[in-house]
């Protein structure tokens, strides 16, 4: 340990970087770390009792290719390059993964002009786009029914709980120490540093905090004193399996609304051969709240009281609306699926496990579309990480990490 000196004390640090969070991002921020500066001694706390309990660990697997983003943005730059990357990732170490490409499908004729217009994005964010008529389409998916598609070759599906797993693997076997269980209840921070305390009574001094808490990174940031700005408001996606996987060959997607950060019901077979179709987006009553009987009121007061949530439920209304029927009834939810698979009956559909989105949200009820790192003294917060994170995590990782190591005195 080193000592700082304040006031005529002496402090012993128990780490240089502290990242609160053993996510996916989190993980891949320690391993950042180990690899640009392995002298810098890393601490990583998780509340749970092991990593890529949530977000990382809950998502459909997809490795996104970053046709969607905008050009210029983080969320593309480190998409594109974050696929790439997490392949070569996984080939390394052995994690199950297979480049699959993907199909975006335009229902009806009213989507074409969207679909044209992901082609341009596409482009413009130099990935290998190509336009298919229904009888190109066919040759793909023989089930799946659309006027048009485009196809992204570089999409792809992996484990991303492995990855976790395997990223603090690695930075644990460089130096990192993580410690499984501890919540973070307190920061303290001073001209030296911060110091943390856990669930457990722990005490944690480092130089430079690191937030990538996810679902509950706007809590840790008022704990060490700093405004986010923002509130995550958690939405719950649903997903269910395809009991006939033979009806789908790769990944089929829709033709997403730009007005919302979320893709649509879409259909993913994973690498174990089984075919997730999901998520809608439904307003969840807990930061961690997996299904509707899961309330926890103090959570739930702070996400009503938040302004921002209320100009959402006005601005998009209708969308949540549709959103919660289908959440509701099995019936509107296959009937959603059958618009890209006609073939699907509700009898087809398994309910299997659901995961919670942390969408930022800004005070006038803006859904923060990009990812959103902010600093301040001692301390970086990463405030804005759902998808694509986990496909972008080790770009993530590495600009974290450089940002952290900046304000290393």
């Amino acid at each position: 340990m080193t000592a700082a000196y304040e006031h005529g004390y002496d402090y012993d640090y128990d780490c240089d970087v502290l990242v609160v969070g053993g996510g996916i991002v989190g993980l891949s921020t320690a391993y950042a770390l180990a690899r640009s500066a392995p002298g810098t001694s890393v601490t990583v706390l998780e509340k749970e009792s092991g990593p890529a309990r949530h977000q990382t660990g809950r998502n459909s697997g997809v490795i996104h290719s970053g046709i969607y983003y905008r050009p210029g943005s983080l969320k593309a730059r480190f998409a594109v390059r974050g696929a790439a990357e997490m392949v070569k990732f996984c080939a390394e170490y052995g994690i199950p993964h297979e480049v699959t490409g993907k199909l975006i499908v335009a229902t009806d004729r009213d989507e074409l002009p969207r679909l044209h217009a992901l082609v341009q994005r596409g482009r413009e964010n130099g990935i290998p786009v190509h336009e298919l008529g229904p009888a190109q389409m066919a040759e793909y998916e023989p089930e799946v029914r659309g006027v048009a598609a485009i196809h992204v070759g570089t999409t792809g599906v992996c484990d991303f709980g492995a990855v976790a797993a395997q990223l603090a693997e690695v930075a644990g076997a460089s130096g990192t120490r993580i410690h499984y269980g501890e919540e973070v209840r307190a920061v303290d921070r001073r001209p030296w540093g911060v110091a943390v305390r856990t669930s457990t009574g722990r005490t944690v001094r480092a130089k430079v905090l690191v937030n990538t808490a996810g679902l509950h990174c706007d809590e840790v940031a008022r704990l060490a004193g700093d405004d986010p700005g923002m509130r995550i408001v958690p939405f719950r996606g649903e997903y269910y399996e395809l009991t006939r996987p033979d009806l789908v060959r790769g990944l089929v997607y829709p033709v997403p609304d730009p007005a919302f950060p979320f893709l649509g019901v879409h259909l993913t077979r994973g690498i174990d051969g089984g075919v997730h179709v999901g998520p809608n987006a439904v307003p969840a009553l807990a930061r961690e709240g997996y299904d509707w009987g899961t309330v926890r009121p103090r959570e739930l007061a702070a996400t009503i009281g938040w302004p921002g949530t209320w100009r959402i439920a006005r601005r998009h209304w209708r969308y949540g609306a549709g959103e919660l029927h289908r959440s509701l009834s099995k019936r509107a939810f296959a009937e959603a699926v059958g618009r890209l698979l006609p073939a699907v009956t509700q009898d087809d559909l398994r309910p299997v496990a659901a995961g919670v989105r942390a969408q930022a949200v800004l005070r006038d009820g803006t859904l923060v579309d990009d990812f959103l790192i902010r600093q301040a003294p001692r301390t970086v917060h990463i405030l804005n990480a759902p998808s694509p994170a986990a496909t972008a995590s080790l770009p993530i990782g590495r600009e974290v990490a450089r940002r952290a190591l900046a304000l290393l005195p």
